[in-house]
């Protein structure tokens, strides 16, 4: 009887022993398939738009410049440009030299004007009879006709060479009239004329007078005198 009673203790702990080993299977077999509740994050703020203290637009603020290392705007950096060569124009990066107005061209220097030739008002002049071999020098005026025997001489310009001219010179612009006198009881024939065109002082043989009789060349330009004015009575 007492190891029958022994034996129903053992059974009892054993039983009671696989009980408790089953609830804690089953225990360890709950966590395992139940999922941890995910944790709520926390709720992000909602932004409120700031309400504007007035009405009128906010000045614009240019934005400030953001320093960069050299090496890490451009790693490659251009190669620097050749000195300029020595006379050239410098170069310049100034944006309103592109938009100014392009200089105007320079205008072509006009050339020196010639000198004048100094006219006067007398001109000297001499002629040859050529049959009576005699010679005679008188002035005459310019404009104003002067007769030698059968000729009248009428002088229009008298002049010299001016200062950039190559050879000095002496020239006289003279017309030449035959004319002669009219005789007693005859009329005086027509005259004609028997010369025009430039006398030379250095050069009688330039351009002479062409006459049976008579000859005559230029010898000088003069300048009248200025005539004194007549004294009050």
């Amino acid at each position: 009887m007492a190891r029958r009673a022994s034996l129903a203790v053992a059974v009892v702990g054993l039983s009671g022993l696989c009980l408790t080993g089953a609830a804690l299977a089953r225990q360890s077999a709950s966590q395992v398939q139940t999922p941890a509740a995910p944790t709520q994050a926390p709720a992000a703020p909602v932004a409120r738009p700031a309400t504007p203290a007035s009405s009128a637009p906010a000045e614009l603020r240019p934005a400030q410049p953001v320093q960069v290392s050299p090496a890490v705007a451009n790693p490659n950096p251009p190669a620097s440009p050749p000195p300029a060569a020595a006379g050239a124009p410098a170069a310049t990066t100034d944006p309103k030299a592109a938009t100014t107005t392009p200089a105007k061209p320079a205008e072509p220097a006009k050339p020196a004007e010639p000198a004048k030739r100094q006219r006067y008002t007398i001109a000297i002049l001499q002629a040859l009879d050529k049959v009576t071999t005699e010679t005679m020098r008188f002035e005459a005026p310019v404009g104003q006709p002067i007769r030698y025997k059968t000729l009248v001489f009428t002088v229009r310009a008298c002049e010299t060479a001016a200062a950039d001219e190559i050879a000095p010179e002496t020239a006289a612009y003279v017309i030449v009239d035959t004319q002669p006198k009219a005789q007693a009881g005859r009329a005086a024939p027509p005259g004609r004329q028997v010369f025009k065109g430039w006398m030379y002082a250095s050069s009688p043989g330039l351009h002479p007078l062409e006459h049976p009789v008579y000859d005559a060349w230029l010898i000088a330009c003069r300048q009248a005198a200025p005539v004194a004015p007549a004294a009050k009575p």
